[in-house]
């Protein structure tokens, strides 16, 4: 007598030896997880937790932070450089309260919106780039006189309408005729008045030029006299310049003294919303009201010299700025391959400096960077990245693509972030007012969910990225500072479907890991999103060899696991064995 043969269940096993890292939707890739927690990408393709941290310092009321050869940071109205307070060596300036730009231009270190610069190379080089001077003319009568460009007085020999008979060489005749007036010299030579192409004045007064440098761009205001003395008001360059004198052009008929109102030479940094450095230059923008006048633009200071902002002598060399027609507030700026680029938050303008002065700014529409998340515009491997409003997105000179899709529907604000080492760190705020620093990966291209840490400021330092959370100095890799406890971690599958026709149960699960000693893990599975996590298994660190994990899930329609451990692990392989079941 023969019994029936009972048919072997069809299986199916589906291995997993390449994890992807984190994506927020609802339909994954395989090896991708839903959720997860201090996790990396640094041991792609396993599966493995993000480096310890380190604790640097505690350092409250921190303003601003910058990474020069040594960490700078401005705390509590006081410059820090390396740790040592420079309060010593700066008597004469005073950092003001409020958050603060940092911007690094060759050995200096420029403050905004304060205007204070500092040589880190030379701490006694240090003070404000603007600088203005008041003369109250009435108790300090103001001399305006014709001059040499070296400030040497200048003799009028004639001063008249016709022509004057019988000059000596190199004498000078003002020559009043027409309605602008011309100063010419005689050239016995050619027997002739020639022109005189540029025409200087000297005005005197004690300390009318205090703080001042030979070519400074600055603007004069408060003269009054007749119409040539009032022409002088508005920007002039100081072509010599001592405490009680300035040398500027311009043309009066005869020395006149100013005895009234007060006067101000003043060498002006603009209010600027952003500043970024390219080509040993500052560029700055601002939107809104400045002065008293509405502006909606670009400014970039003279070549190599950040005090002056308003020096135009027709070189190459000279301060520039530039209206914008966008509308709407400046987000953000950033210097990618030596070209500044100012963000609104639907388009960015790039500037294409020129060795001849000609800068051209190019309006690219766009995803540009998110209102608040300014501190979001990193350069990671000459490639700029930042946070837009439709996610996270590269630019690499052509269009910025966005690379932060795996945030799924969720929304995020406010973001801060820094680069070190291939990597990208970025820390934002959702709508529920909760905090998240994910990372991505620039060179596999994979992003990691790590934990809630609030990062107000990122700077790099060689290799190592340090981070400012709740009035302390933290590193990202633990090269400086003392290490964190080992680090608890987490990994959440998505909901599993699978290809098999009819009625499907998960029969195992095998997890090939590696655990060192003192590390653990737990697994958790939830059946048919019933939202109740169910404790599976438990397994303690024996060394750094590796071991296979068995699961065996209770039968269901669809699953998905959760991996939480602490300490050192890397998961080689999840290895899924699926039977089918009859449709009833």
């Amino acid at each position: 007598m023969f019994y029936p043969k009972l048919a072997a269940g069809r299986q199916q096993t589906l291995t997993t030896e390449a994890f992807g890292g984190y994506d927020h939707n609802l339909e994954l890739a395989d090896g991708e997880f839903y959720d997860m927690e201090n996790l990396s990408a640094d041991a792609y393709p396993l599966l493995a937790p993000r480096p310890r941290r380190g604790t640097a310092q505690a350092i409250e009321g921190v303003q601003g932070i910058l990474a020069k050869d040594a960490l700078c940071w401005v705390q509590n109205n006081t410059l820090y450089i390396n740790g040592a307070s420079m309060e010593a060596y700066m008597p004469s300036v005073s950092i003001s309260a409020g958050e603060k730009q940092l911007i690094s231009m060759g050995a200096y270190l420029c403050i905004f919106p304060d205007g204070i610069y500092f040589n880190t190379e030379k701490y006694s080089d240090n003070g404000y780039m603007g600088q203005e001077n008041t003369v109250n003319a009435a108790s300090t009568n103001i001399d305006i006189s014709l001059c040499l460009v070296d400030g040497t007085a200048l003799t009028v020999s004639y001063t008249q309408a016709s022509q004057p008979e019988n000059p000596s060489n190199g004498q000078y005749w003002l020559d009043t005729s027409g309605k602008l007036h011309t100063l010419k010299q005689w050239a016995e030579a050619t027997s002739q008045w020639v022109s005189v192409p540029t025409v200087y004045l000297k005005l005197s007064a004690n300390g009318i030029g205090k703080g001042f440098q030979q070519y400074d761009g600055i603007r004069l205001s408060g003269l009054t006299g007749n119409e040539q003395v009032e022409k002088l008001n508005g920007s002039q360059i100081l072509y010599d310049v001592g405490e009680s004198y300035l040398v500027i052009v311009g043309l009066v008929d005869e020395t006149t003294k100013v005895t009234s109102g007060t006067v101000k030479t003043a060498r002006k940094v603009p209010s600027m919303d952003f500043i970024t450095e390219s080509g040993n230059r500052l560029w700055g923008c601002k939107y809104g009201v400045a002065d008293g006048e509405t502006a909606n633009e670009i400014y970039c200071c003279k070549l190599g010299d950040f005090k002056n902002w308003e020096c135009y002598q027709g070189v190459s060399t000279d301060s520039w700025r530039a209206s914008c027609g966008t509308d709407g507030k400046w987000t953000g700026a950033a210097t990618l391959a030596d070209s500044p680029i100012f963000f609104k938050e639907d388009c960015f303008h790039r500037v294409y400096p020129s060795a001849s002065g000609a800068h051209q700014v190019v309006v690219q529409k766009c995803a540009g960077v998110q209102n608040g998340s300014s501190k979001s515009l990193v350069v990671v491997d000459d490639r700029l990245y930042y946070k837009s409003r439709m996610g996270v997105c590269v630019y690499d000179g052509s269009l910025p693509q966005e690379i932060g899709s795996c945030f799924g529907t969720k929304l995020y604000y406010n973001a801060v972030a820094g680069g070190a080492r291939g990597k990208y760190f970025i820390s934002m705020e959702d709508e529920s007012h909760n905090w998240s620093l994910f990372v991505y990966d620039t060179r596999k291209g994979l992003w990691h969910k790590e934990d809630s840490t609030h990062a107000e400021d990122f700077a790099r330092v060689d290799d190592e990225l340090y981070f400012l959370e709740d009035g302390t100095l933290r590193t990202v890799y633990g090269s400086v500072g003392t290490l964190e406890a080992p680090v608890g971690w987490m990994a959440e599958t998505g909901i599993m479907t699978y290809g098999l026709v009819g009625k499907k149960y998960v029969s195992r699960i095998n997890l090939r890991m590696q655990l060192p000693k003192g590390s653990s893990v737990d697994f958790w599975v939830q059946y048919d999103s019933d939202g109740v996590w169910r404790h599976c298994g438990h397994i303690e660190g024996r060394g750094l060899r590796t071991f296979l994990l068995p699961i065996r899930p209770a039968r269901c329609d669809h699953l998905k696991f959760r991996l939480t451990g602490k300490g050192e692990m890397k998961l080689f392989s999840l290895a899924r064995v699926l039977e089918a079941g009859s449709d009833a």
